[in-house]
């Protein structure tokens, strides 16, 4: 019988790992609160129909506890929850719910059923004030200053609860994961789409003096797959690499030989308020843990926006 995994949320990174664990001949379950006729991330990606998707409530821990049972997956991947900053202050209840309460049902019916089943949720980096690698994970929380900060330092401490209880589970730590498939909303892809389509003649950007780690989705999510061969930890996902938003923006324009700042206007009312200046790892070393599996990040500024750019 083929190994199951299941991916709770249809979002971005769940499609990309979905992929890997096709490739290894796993049977991929996709979990989701609200069932759609396409599921646009998998079908870019053309998995849609190798993909076995379900209605379930995250929040009902019977409809969860019968879930699990019955599938008996190696590993869950919580990729849901609303994810919005901005779309939080205005959903609090939505936004716990999904990001924190969610996490906590089924950490619970694990460990209730004693299940040898292993538990990863992913996690924002721009929930830490400081964050660095030693002998062991180091970090200080954020002041929470909305709900999804709340909700999001809220699920880590559970899942570090859970762990201490013996529960095989992992907090994933992302920073800002680049791919076609995100939002045109998104800083990257917002220049992408502004220089392929000149739909007009400036594009508003909000603070481009920013310092920041993107990486590469499909990059990423092979660390992630193999993250499967380690202990229960939290675990930094990123390129280790940190960049301007600045810098970001001119090797876009750079590929067709154009000056930016002829084409970008700063518009403060973009600025988001108590925006961390940098948010970034101050010492990367998640490849020496996968360094069994030759996974290193390799794909980063320059060779980022050039795959970026020239997607399908």
């Amino acid at each position: 019988m083929k190994k199951r995994i299941l991916i709770l949320g249809t979002g971005v990174l769940g499609a990309y790992l979905s992929e890997i664990f096709l490739k290894k001949s796993y049977e991929v379950y996709v979990g989701t609160r609200y069932l759609r006729k396409i599921y646009k991330n998998y079908k870019y990606l053309k998995i849609e129909k190798k993909i076995k998707f379900f209605k379930l409530n995250f929040l009902d821990k019977n409809e969860v506890e019968s879930t699990i049972t019955k599938l008996e997956p190696e590993a869950i991947y919580y990729f849901t929850g609303q994810s919005s900053i901005y779309k939080s202050l205005k959903k609090q209840k939505p936004t716990l719910d999904s990001n924190f309460h969610g996490v906590k049902v089924f950490l619970n019916v694990i460990h209730k059923n004693k299940l040898n089943i292993k538990f990863f949720k992913a996690n924002s980096g721009y929930i830490f004030k400081n964050l660095m690698f030693e002998k062991n994970l180091k970090y200080q929380f954020l002041k929470p200053n909305n709900p999804y900060v709340d909700a999001q330092i809220k699920a880590f401490k559970v899942v570090e609860k859970f762990r201490r209880l013996g529960v095989r589970c992992y907090s994933l730590i992302f920073f800002n994961i680049e791919s076609p498939l995100k939002n045109k909303s998104f800083i990257l892809n917002k220049v992408k789409d502004f220089i392929k389509t000149k739909k007009t003649n400036f594009l508003k950007v909000g603070d481009i003096e920013v310092i920041r780690d993107f990486s590469w989705a499909p990059e990423i999510m092979k660390g992630v797959f193999y993250s499967l061969n380690l202990k229960p930890q939290n675990i930094i996902f990123a390129s280790g690499k940190n960049f301007y938003v600045r810098e970001m923006i001119k090797f876009f324009f750079d590929l067709k030989k154009l000056n930016f700042r002829k084409f970008i206007k700063i518009d403060k009312s973009l600025f988001r308020k108590k925006e961390k200046k940098k948010v970034t790892v101050s010492k990367f070393q998640t490849h020496n843990l996968l360094k069994n599996f030759k996974w290193q990040p390799k794909i980063y500024g320059k060779k980022l926006v050039k795959k970026l750019y020239y997607a399908k």
